[in-house]
């Protein structure tokens, strides 16, 4: 269940690690308040690093997008999988060990960081590692397939399903992991969210004794905190609504929850669960009747959030079925009033 906070979680904890799609911004544009929460939360003293799944672009690269969006960041600031995927290919083989390089410049960068040399699929290699990167040939991932099948170790930077593209939401990195693995019968070592070298890779490079990670999915950064055993924040600017947080299981619940990055600045309330499995925080009361979430009050936008969680999941972990929230009319997570009315 969601825990509560009475100093601000940018007192609490010293690093955040930040998701970048849906949390800092959302394609070409920042999320709203997101370049003042952050230039808040550092004036106050907290580190920020920016990590993402994304193997394609080089650190330097989400730094400059970052910046021109007003999020003032250096390339020591951002940490990818590629830079995650190859320190766990050096951790194993040692500097010099050829790898074959299935995926786009962001990944061979980071080999080449960590003295490993990228080599083609027809070379000799002590590995592969895949990446996201749309100009690697079929006749290339075919060559790397028949190659992990026999044997060669596989790391996979992410198995993301989906990327966002101009042009819709697109078949990401995950798909061809997927292939590789249904063909192969092989399980890669995979670096990106929700498994952990990531986080881990953030926290070694940037530092930070207790760290907290931010994001908007679920599935990917905050199963991925719980697989690092570190507290996490979900704000919801990005994919994760009304239906996907009632159903979350165990492993995908945050510790803390908030509209936005302004949840940085702000102390957190934890809702009370009473005996009569009603959840009462800041006004609300969210309970559920005849299989259906009823929210009964007034109060601020997050509040409502945090007390429909609590009676949902406590609901879940009794029925084990996600509660119905067909008729529940939910305050928008993007508005800032201090009060909205309460919801039928």
């Amino acid at each position: 269940m969601l825990e509560g906070s009475a100093r601000p979680l940018s007192e609490v904890f010293d690093l955040a690690m930040l998701d970048l799609d849906g949390v800092v911004y959302v394609g070409g544009q920042a999320v709203p308040r997101a370049p003042e929460s952050l230039a808040a939360a550092r004036v106050g003293g907290l580190r920020l690093a920016f990590i993402t799944n994304n193997a394609s672009r080089a650190p330097q690269t989400v730094a400059d997008h970052l910046s021109a969006l007003g999020v003032p960041a250096s390339a020591s600031d951002v940490v990818t999988s590629a830079q995650a995927a190859a320190h766990v290919l050096r951790e194993q083989l040692g500097a010099g060990a050829k790898v074959v390089l299935l995926g786009a410049e962001g990944l061979r960068q980071a080999l080449l960081d960590v003295s490993l040399v990228p080599v083609t699929v027809e070379e000799e290699a002590a590995a592969v590692v895949s990446g996201f990167g749309p100009d690697v040939t079929w006749g290339s991932i075919m060559h790397a397939a028949v190659r992990i099948r026999d044997g060669l170790w596989w790391v996979a930077s992410n198995t993301d399903a989906t990327f966002p593209t101009s042009y819709g939401t697109a078949p990401g990195h995950g798909v061809l992991v997927d292939t590789l693995r249904r063909f192969s019968g092989v399980e890669p070592v995979v670096a990106g969210k929700p498994a952990r070298p990531l986080l881990d890779e953030t926290i070694r490079r940037v530092g930070g004794e207790h760290p907290v990670m931010v994001g908007d999915r679920l599935d990917t950064d905050i199963a991925g905190a719980h697989h690092a055993g570190v507290p996490s924040l979900l704000v919801l600017t990005g994919v994760t609504g009304l239906r996907e947080l009632v159903a979350a299981g165990a492993d995908e619940r945050p510790t803390y929850l908030s509209l936005d990055l302004r949840g940085l600045q702000e102390a957190h309330g934890r809702p009370e669960l009473r005996e009569d499995g009603v959840a009462v925080l800041g006004g609300w009361e969210a309970y559920v009747e005849s299989g259906r979430l009823r929210v009964d009050g007034t109060g601020g936008p997050a509040d409502w959030w945090r007390t429909v969680a609590t009676a949902a999941w406590a609901h879940l972990d009794a029925t084990g079925e996600p509660v119905d929230v067909a008729d529940l009319d939910a305050p928008p997570a993007n508005e800032s009033p201090s009060t909205q009315a309460g919801a039928r």
